[in-house]
């Protein structure tokens, strides 16, 4: 079987299990021969299919996310390092990008704060674009802050960011990090008994994603915090839920910040911009 023959049949039979069968199948024919997608059609059709290729379409039928299967994803422009220890980049959450660049267009921020970094992919897209700012990312997860950090490294940011094991959960977890003009944050937002699709459910790392019954609790914890850690000016950008807009802005308010609602390419609710008001140090909601 030549490798268009075989992305043909695992085409066939990724097809009742995903909406991008064919997508998913030329990623991972692509990865299998160790060349780039263009490479793929323009140079390998005709060749003997690599024999590791049925085995990559057997993880995926099993819902595996492909990025992991690949063992990278894009976001902003950037190829990025991933595997299980984190959530796979998604470009909804590029709307925190979009909303940090409109919020201090007049302004570059000097510190940059990446709150639950995982993949580091916000925090290496901010820096993209002020690549003279320092950043600093953390987790909880050891795992997912060497993920980080190889993506630093690939990315040549190293020498200007620092990664930190915190939980925001944890007395003192603030000790030592300062304060910062734009924090970023992407915290667990799914409600414990959401349906959610087997790639996620299965395989994506429950800790990055459960935060309890209405999937508000991790918000409760940190957005009372989040003005010890900002200069004045600062501003934070927090992923939400399409449906959490409302229950987040309300806990962010009674914390005493101005909160702007940015959606994303589907119109739907993704990010809060907060702000902190001049003289407010923190806050209890």
């Amino acid at each position: 079987m030549n490798v268009n023959e075989a992305i043909r049949a695992a085409t066939i039979t990724l097809g009742e299990r995903t909406d991008s069968a064919r997508f998913d199948a030329e990623l991972m024919m692509a990865h299998a021969l160790g060349a780039s997608r263009s490479d793929l059609f323009l140079k390998h059709m005709d060749d003997p299919a690599p024999a590791s290729f049925q085995a990559l379409v057997d993880r995926r039928a099993q819902h595996e996310p492909v990025a992991y299967i690949v063992g990278n994803a894009h976001f902003w422009g950037l190829q990025l390092a991933v595997s299980s220890a984190v959530l796979v980049p998604r470009p909804d959450s590029e709307t925190l990008i979009e909303a940090a660049l409109g919020a201090l267009a007049d302004r570059p921020p000097q510190r940059i704060l990446d709150l639950g970094t995982g993949s580091g992919c916000l925090l290496l897209a901010a820096l993209g674009e002020w690549p003279d700012a320092e950043g600093l990312g953390i987790d909880r997860s050891e795992e997912a802050l060497a993920v980080a950090a190889h993506n630093l490294n690939l990315h040549a940011r190293a020498r200007q960011v620092r990664l930190l094991q915190r939980d925001w959960h944890t007395p003192d977890w603030q000790t030592g990090l300062g304060r910062f003009d734009l924090v970023l944050a992407n915290p667990p937002y799914v409600e414990s008994e959401a349906v959610l699709e087997p790639a996620v459910r299965d395989h994506e790392p429950a800790s990055a994603l459960f935060a309890g019954p209405e999937g508000l609790d991790d918000y409760r914890v940190l957005i009372p915090q989040l003005a010890g850690l900002m200069n004045e000016g600062g501003v934070a950008l927090i992923e939400i839920g399409a449906v959490q807009d409302g229950p987040v802005s309300a806990i962010a308010r009674a914390c005493g910040f101005d909160v702007t609602l940015h959606r994303d390419l589907a119109e739907r609710p993704r990010a809060l911009e907060l702000k902190i008001p001049l003289g407010k140090d923190d806050c209890s909601a």
